[in-house]
């Protein structure tokens, strides 16, 4: 039902020339749910089941602070968008849902989660990821988590994606100054900051027992000679 008020809202745009703003900037196909008058629906969708799951699976990038969302479909295949590039979502948590219909390949890939800094970085072994889309199944997974889909080489796929996020956690991004906590690099560079900072307070504890030693035994040494 969904897919086809999507078509139905595709084919009045075509016949009336009607200009309208698609989901995002990456998909020339497309339609906001809020245009369908979906909101409270979707914010239902929002608050009463993927909160509960995001506040579990994604607290450290504001899962358990979800207040508002930005709800679209998207459609994939001849006459439409072939694939989706490389690129992380404008939201804190992510629900797609494979609507159908019958295509070929457009598997989603993942390369692992990223902050704005470090986007570009190589991806990890344990980072990389495909997944196989399949009609009525859904993915819930971070924003930041880097990912795309492959080229649906034949039929029609549309997906539902509601991207949830967090003016708590945005707001909190304004003021980080150091790394973050979520981010696979910073988390790598964090913890060689840690080793050093531990080495520096080491050999600077090793340097005042050597002191000490020296002291003592230069205080032995007059003794001796008295």
């Amino acid at each position: 039902m969904l897919v086809d008020e999507a078509e139905n809202f595709e084919n009045w745009v075509r016949e009336t020339g009607t200009r309208i703003l698609r989901p995002n900037t990456m998909n020339a196909y497309g339609s906001v749910l809020d245009d369908f008058g979906m909101e409270r629906m979707l914010d239902k969708l929002m608050k009463d089941y993927i909160l509960p799951m995001s506040t579990i699976f994604f607290p450290e990038v504001g899962g358990a602070t979800l207040d508002y969302h930005h709800g679209y479909v998207v459609e994939y295949g001849t006459n439409r968008d072939d694939h989706l590039d490389f690129h992380v979502d404008d939201s804190e948590v992510t629900l797609n849902v494979c609507l159908g219909e019958l295509f070929t390949s457009g598997e989603m890939f993942f390369r692992g989660v990223r902050c704005d800094k470090h986007l570009d970085s190589e991806s990890e072994s344990g980072e990389i990821y495909n997944y196989s889309q399949v009609p009525g199944r859904a993915v819930l997974h971070c924003g930041y988590h880097r990912h795309g889909a492959l080229s649906t080489t034949s039929g029609h796929r549309a997906n539902m994606l509601l991207w949830c996020r967090s003016s708590v956690f945005r707001e909190m991004r304004k003021y980080e100054r150091n790394a973050s906590s979520w981010c696979r690099v910073c988390q790598k560079k964090r913890k060689k900051s840690n080793v050093v900072l531990l080495y520096n307070v080491l050999l600077h504890r090793l340097i005042q027992v050597v002191h000490v030693f020296h002291r003592l035994n230069l205080a032995v040494h007059e003794m001796l000679k008295s």
